[in-house]
């Protein structure tokens, strides 16, 4: 068995120039229709910031659960972690978009608004990109140490390393949480400064571990196409199945969960945000998300035999990134326009940051080995 990652030098040369592509029209966009740009360029960040990220947290879960599943997928998020520094960097518009963004950016608005004026001391441009900047870092630090023990653990073989990744996971499976639930405040829920969710936050972070599981699954595809490793067979792809349906399943809960208690409250300050996704075609969108984002996936991904063949997971997979995409294009969008079809700057966005990311990630991948050679797991699976 070859023990080191393909080169995936087509696909990377084809991430490559769409990145460009889309970024070329995305600066196109800035100087024809900047307002446009910056709630596209939002959208598409917050998509592929919910894939990049979301490898963190399955990476920790693996490492205080363990399971075959996180070692046999542990280079695929460990190298989806090692993209953070350029999604920090790619954080950089929205930072400069911020008046194009929230409104609670305008002293004029705030000083009209007693409800704004009482959320300025959380809700202001200097504390918002502070709070930014300890987010990206506390991910960072994560990243960089569990990256970096990862590779002591390639060179030296240390065992106790392995209670490391333990002893650092346990808290930062809790600051993961911590941190994107105030990120999902600032960068999604703030768009509408008046209305409030303390679940919307959980309810993002279900779903960007819904990304990566889906995103995984399609990379883990790729590499046993392009391998003849064993670990890449079709039990890996049944355990990944039954987590992403136990993903589907805990962000459609999350979703209901919210929109139950909004309309069981009635509160005015409350229900806006649904009136506002319950009108102009946005209702559709809505059932669309309730039927292709969860009922479908949810059937599709009962049955056993799907979940071990590559091909149908796969494709499920890439059905759920999809849904994953409108999702968040429903969140965001309808605070900016009535209409629901999309901009072209949405595909530009989407695909710039996507294409520049993906670039990356498979540059990154392709350093690695298949598995972690030296892991103690892998040789409790070459004894068994």
């Amino acid at each position: 068995m070859d023990s080191r990652m393909p080169r995936f030098e087509s696909l990377r040369h084809r991430f490559l120039i769409a990145g460009v592509v889309g970024t070329v029209a995305c600066v196109v966009g800035v100087f024809f229709n900047s307002a446009q740009f910056y709630q596209s360029y939002l959208i598409a960040y917050l998509f592929w910031l919910g894939v990049a990220l979301g490898c963190l947290p399955l990476l920790m879960l693996h490492h205080l659960v363990g399971g075959v599943w996180g070692f046999v997928i542990r280079r695929i998020v460990e190298t989806g972690i090692r993209t953070l520094p350029l999604m920090a960097l790619l954080f950089l518009p929205i930072a400069f978009g911020i008046h194009h963004l929230y409104e609670w950016s305008h002293a004029e608005v705030v000083a009209a608004d007693p409800t704004l004026q009482h959320k300025s001391l959380f809700l202001n441009v200097p504390f918002f990109l502070v709070r930014a900047a300890i987010y990206f870092g506390a991910w960072l630090v994560f990243a960089y140490l569990l990256n970096r023990w990862s590779s002591e653990q390639d060179r030296t073989g240390r065992p106790d390393l392995s209670r490391s990744f333990q002893l650092l996971s346990a808290p930062g499976i809790l600051v993961y949480v911590l941190t994107m639930t105030f990120a999902a405040f600032d960068w999604g829920m703030s768009t509408e400064p008046h209305w409030f969710s303390t679940i919307y936050g959980l309810m993002l972070i279900a779903g960007q571990v819904l990304s990566t599981l889906a995103f995984v699954i399609l990379v883990a595809n790729v590499v046993a196409r392009e391998t003849s490793s064993e670990f890449f067979g079709s039990d890996l792809f049944h355990d990944l199945g039954n987590l992403l349906l136990a993903f589907v399943m805990l962000w459609a809960y999350m979703s209901f969960s919210q929109f139950l208690i909004i309309w069981a409250g009635n509160l005015p300050e409350e229900i806006s945000w649904y009136l506002r996704r319950g009108a102009h075609g946005w209702q559709w969108v809505a059932a669309g998300l309730a039927l292709f984002h969860f009922a479908i996936p949810f059937v599709l991904l009962l049955a056993r035999g799907n979940k071990r063949r590559r091909e149908v997971i796969a494709s499920i997979a890439i059905w759920v990134l999809v849904m994953r995409y409108v999702n968040d294009y429903w969140l965001i969008a309808p605070v900016f326009r009535s209409s629901i079809l999309p901009h072209l700057l949405d595909f530009a966005a989407v695909v710039g940051i996507g294409g520049l990311w993906l670039t990356v990630f498979f540059a990154e991948l392709s350093k690695q080995t298949v598995v972690p050679l030296r892991d103690p797991n892998f040789q409790i699976e070459k004894a068994a």
